[in-house]
């Protein structure tokens, strides 16, 4: 019994669901609610997100005390090349996403995730509000997210 409470709980702070709940007040309109998430469009798609990058998620809302928006969830190889992304992309194996948070800075999106052990790669796009976070293996010795597009 005690090993069942502790599952639905885990289950539940994975989801974010227990700090949050299903809404997002104003800030939120108009985006596109799925399976607990908010995401930029309809287009968007977040039913593969690895356990580990459902952590990480889960740790940049918990520090900014808002739901994220997926710009870019899981992206099978044909969305991949149109949206020009890298043959081994993180988002085929569903172990990444792009982001933003309302009322929350790229920088202190960036901040976060160079002190967050368990972010492996991070890019940061000039002249866009968002970042990619992925939860790949970092190389022996590193102590920060692999970095790439101007970080």
């Amino acid at each position: 019994m005690i090993r069942l409470i502790a599952v639905l709980a885990s289950a539940l702070l994975l989801s974010g669901c227990f700090f949050f709940g299903g809404g997002g007040g104003a800030s939120y309109k108009g985006y596109v609610q799925r399976a607990g998430m908010f995401l930029s469009s309809t287009d968007v798609d977040n039913s593969c997100i690895s356990p580990k990058l459902r952590s990480v998620i889960s740790s940049f809302e918990r520090k900014f005390g808002k739901k994220i928006v997926v710009n870019s969830g899981y992206r099978d190889p044909i969305r991949n090349i149109i949206g020009g992304g890298e043959d081994s992309s993180y988002h085929m194996r569903c172990m990444a996403v792009d982001f933003f948070i309302p009322g929350v800075s790229k920088g202190q999106l960036v901040a976060f995730a160079l002190r967050n052990e368990q972010v492996g790669g991070l890019g940061c796009y000039p002249g866009r509000g968002f970042i990619h976070v992925d939860v790949r293996d970092r190389p022996r010795g590193w102590k920060k997210p692999v970095t790439f597009s101007g970080c």
